[in-house]
């Protein structure tokens, strides 16, 4: 197969030592594209229901798009599948950098791994050939040492690994590659633990074979010229440029969602001013690999004071938020102290910092007290409580132990109504951003497979704003239902492609279809994009519908949705009906309204009929 795709699989049964290639059939890609929509198609196939996350049943798989690794804007992405320990639902985590890229010039769209080796092991591909080798000598290794070791034995090669809390199966643990770039959601970091999988390894500079190689290249020059500037913030100052601003307009979470940004952290958007912020730490920008938009930063501590040579990569908005606003902590210094523990560790931060978050309110409540958390003073705005608590987390020592694996189990662990300072869905933290303000995130975090993701649907932009959709007449309702629903599919075929979601934000969304059609030589439009996207939402939905889970019954914490409203600032007075906004979503879906099962007819019109007999029994 040519045009997009090296055509081959490679799958590894951990427990026997087998290696087996395999052609990728040319239908999935057709149909799936590629990256989560190939690897949910795979898992649905090769894993029977129920299997413990954990376990060897459990595939963990690394997928490409057609567009990683080409002239296309922002191909640098690779998905890492598998059923999510965090939350018992399907899991799946995406990741720029080199990798993807890499894995591809190695000869291989994705690699899929069952089984448990008994000893730590790492695999290695160099130009199409692979094997496992032994791995005890980085196992206790944090992730930038891992990488480190790997380069010097191995060479030029690009590494995917876990730190130690992948190895000590934290379900909130990520994958690395860069030094700091993260797969970080799902626990994926815990299944790559619990199969003793270091590593990945891979090598190589076989070509990938492009339909139309001139008109790609054209391609990217047009549409680099025609940019929305939506990326010009990005490139001068990376992600963080939004965190004042979402700090005041109420999009990013304050005191674990209980706080209003003006009132609890009024000094916060000076000191995270981005410019600021910039002259102070940047130490040099960069980009994952051939990014227009390079948003991303090398930072370092450089006054003195307990963070003095804190290093590694910028620390992003999200990161920002859950171990800064989150926690009322405006030492900008100490967040990035924070992410180069997660990162090293291998950490996902947004789990991470809710979870600190929760413990610090559980403190500041009575709950925990100091000789629970072995001498450490949590407090709101506490830097260095943060961060001691924070290593203790990654290391899984004394109190750290019961926060190592979320906020969920961690309330489980503490009893005495600590549940009600735990912001979960469905086990997996809330991210930093508020369906108060974006109100059509109260149905991605619930109806997505993956809960609590805000990076997974359309319906994070295209939403009314504070304008919440209650109000609306039917027609209205109608209308914003279906927008939402069609660019929710569209953005599965962004990530299934091998691409950034911030391309699609910063050039015209036509590139995405355009490059589809020069790099593999089928014809796509944006209807096509659509149709693949529902394919891909479905076969996604299906696997949670098979595991026994209705995302109708997974609980949203209160204060996610303004119960009660807040009484001042910018979202004040307003409290999300999700109820009504997931009623037209299910409808624009064809999904039924109680029990989420697609309509076997729109199954059969997208060309996958036979789901149809791969859902349970009512």
């Amino acid at each position: 197969m040519a045009n997009g795709y090296m055509g081959q699989l490679l799958n590894v049964d951990l427990s026997s030592g087998k290696i087996k290639a395999e052609p990728l059939g040319e239908s999935l890609c057709r149909d799936l594209v590629g990256g989560y929509g190939i690897g949910a198609r795979l898992l649905l196939d090769r894993m029977r229901p129920r299997v413990d996350p954990l376990g060897p049943e459990n595939i963990l798989g690394f997928i490409t798009g057609p567009l990683t690794g080409t002239e296309a804007i922002t191909g640098n992405r690779y998905t890492v599948v598998c059923k999510s320990p965090l939350t018992g639902t399907w899991g799946d985590a995406n990741c720029g950098g080199t990798f993807g890229p890499h894995l591809k010039f190695a000869g291989y769209d994705g690699v899929f791994f069952g089984g448990q080796a008994s000893e730590p092991v790492y695999l290695f591909i160099d130009s199409g050939k692979a094997e496992l080798r032994p791995a005890g000598h980085l196992w206790g290794k944090d992730s930038n040492e891992t990488e480190a070791i790997l380069k010097q034995e191995l060479g030029n090669v690009q590494v995917a690994c876990i730190g130690q809390a992948g190895e000590k199966l934290s379900l909130i643990s990520a994958i690395m590659n860069d030094e700091g770039r993260a797969a970080g959601r799902s626990g994926v970091g815990a299944v790559m633990g619990s199969k003793k999988l270091k590593a990945i390894a891979v090598k190589g500079k076989l070509p990938i074979e492009v339909a139309a190689p001139e008109l790609a290249k054209e391609l990217r020059k047009f549409y680099l010229k025609r940019s929305t500037g939506d990326y010009k913030p990005l490139s001068t100052y990376g992600t963080p440029a939004v965190l004042p601003i979402h700090l005041l307009d109420g999009d990013s979470p304050v005191k674990n969602w209980s706080g209003i940004g003006y009132r609890d952290l009024p000094e916060g958007a000076e000191k995270f001013n981005a410019e600021q912020v910039k002259k102070t730490y940047r130490d040099r920008k960069y980009g994952c690999w051939r990014c227009p938009i390079a948003c991303g930063s090398l930072v370092s501590v450089k006054h003195e004071g307990p963070y003095q040579g804190a290093s590694g990569h910028q620390a992003e908005y999200e990161t920002g938020c859950m171990f800064g606003t989150d926690i009322l902590n405006d030492n900008f210094a100490s967040t990035i102290k924070a992410n180069e523990i997660c990162n090293r560790y291998g950490l996902d931060t947004i789990s991470a910092g809710a979870t600190i978050a929760f413990a610090t309110e559980c403190f500041e409540a009575g709950i925990l007290s100091a000789a629970e958390t072995d001498g450490i003073e949590l407090g709101w705005g506490k830097d260095e409580a943060i961060i001691a608590m924070l290593e203790k987390l990654a290391k899984r020592e004394g109190f750290g132990d019961v926060l190592a694996d979320g906020v969920k189990k961690a309330a489980e662990r503490i009893g005495r109504g600590s549940e009600r300072f735990a912001m979960h869905i469905q086990g997996q933290e809330v991210p930093a951003h508020d369906p108060k303000y974006i109100p059509a995130l109260a149905i991605v975090y619930t109806m997505d497979a993956t809960p609590a993701r805000h990076t997974q649907g359309g319906a994070f932009w295209f939403s009314p704003g504070y304008s919440v959709p209650t109000g609306f007449n039917k027609r209205e309702l109608e209308k914003w239902g279906d927008l939402n629903r069609r660019m929710w599919c569209f953005l599965h075929v962004v990530n299934a492609a091998g691409l950034c979601r911030f391309a699609h934000d910063s050039y015209h969304f036509t590139f995405i279809p355009n490059f589809l059609s020069a790099v593999t030589g089928k014809e796509w439009s944006l209807a096509d994009c659509e149709i693949a996207g529902e394919r891909i939402a479905n076969l996604r939905h299906l696997f949670n519908l098979r595991e026994g889970l209705n995302p109708l019954k997974f609980q949203v914490p209160d204060r996610i949705l303004g119960v009660p409203p807040f009484e001042e600032g910018p979202t004040a007075g307003i409290t999300i009906d999700r109820e009504k906004l997931v009623k037209v979503f299910l409808e624009s879906m064809e999904w039924d309204q109680e029990t989420t099962r697609p309509n076997p007819r729109r199954l059969q019109e997208l060309g996958i009929g036979y789901l149809a007999e791969m859902l349970p029994p009512i």
